[in-house]
């Protein structure tokens, strides 16, 4: 079967493109226009890419929306992740978060990661999260990873995703929940 997946970037075709193959799916990338992604949340935003890339190719199509939600500051930076500094650079992304917390003890650090990923066809329009729990660290530690994977702990770790095995890290992961979800209902459902 063959599949699109709604983004520009090649490394995360050929990184989810690896992953979906023993399924028996063909998963190719999107050319088309990048929609507006004005939803209030990860699954709002993960259906309009999902939808776009559909509409626009004619085949079945799947996208993906994450970030980080911390608890105290109220589930931000949520659909903000990517921007949260007012840019799309992650240091100053990390530097704003861990200057937001800096007076928050560790008891109240509680955060997690979530990906929500959408499939929509001519007949079907489903979703599946991952949710991967943790805290924020008072301080960036480690070199693995991206984004903000250097001031977060998951849950059960004393060290933070950037500290982690590559390997461990990613068969933990929000995504890597959601996209088990996912390949459960494609084995059951149509491969």
């Amino acid at each position: 079967m063959k599949l699109v997946l709604a983004t520009h970037n090649q490394g995360k075709v050929a990184e989810l493109r690896a992953i979906l193959a023993p399924v028996g799916l063909d998963l190719i990338g999107y050319d088309g226009p990048e929609p507006v992604e004005d939803g209030t949340t990860f699954l709002e935003n993960a259906m309009i890419k999902a939808r776009a890339a559909h509409q626009h190719t004619g085949l079945p199509a799947l996208a993906d929306d994450s970030g980080l939600q911390v608890e105290i500051l109220g589930g931000s930076p949520g659909i903000f992740t990517a921007v949260w500094s007012g840019t799309k650079d992650n240091v100053a992304n990390r530097r704003l978060l861990l200057a937001q917390l800096q007076h928050v003890p560790e008891t109240h650090r509680q955060a997690s990661f979530v990906c929500t990923i959408a499939l929509v066809s001519d007949d079907t329009e489903l979703s599946f999260t991952g949710i991967w729990p943790g805290s924020i660290a008072f301080e960036e530690r480690g070199s693995n990873g991206h984004g903000y994977d250097p001031v977060f702990i998951p849950e059960g770790f004393e060290q933070t995703a950037a500290e982690l095995d590559p390997e461990i890290k990613n068969a933990l992961s929000h995504r890597s929940i959601a996209l088990s979800s996912l390949i459960d209902y494609l084995k059951a459902n149509v491969v």
